[in-house]
């Protein structure tokens, strides 16, 4: 439910979105696509959030990447941020919210 809602706020604020249900599939999603920004949930199935977050950098990539989750642990955070997540956002969370975190990550 949550990944269709945020590719519906960010279609109808008028960007190109490429849903992926997965892990193993979001890595294939960036080989192919090259987004100009990357959303990962930290719980995605099949490959954890965290995970793809780590092998997009070990492939030298620099594109900005917004890790979502439930959860508000610090330390989780520190890692993730520590990984080369560029933002965080912790569910619940308002569309209008997501949309901020996501113009401050793309260039203008």
């Amino acid at each position: 439910d949550l990944l269709g809602l945020i590719s519906f706020a960010l279609r109808q604020a008028g960007y190109l979105v490429v849903e992926a249900q997965d892990g193993r599939a979001a890595l294939a999603a960036f080989e192919a696509e090259r987004p100009d920004l990357v959303i990962l949930d930290v719980n995605m199935p099949r490959l954890d959030g965290m995970e793809v977050l780590k092998r997009i950098r070990a492939g030298g990539h620099k594109t900005p990447i917004m890790m979502l989750t439930t959860v508000s642990d610090e330390s989780k955070k520190r890692e993730g941020q520590a990984a080369g997540a560029k933002a965080w956002l912790v569910k619940p969370f308002a569309p209008a919210q997501m949309l901020t975190a996501v113009m401050k990550l793309l260039p203008s």
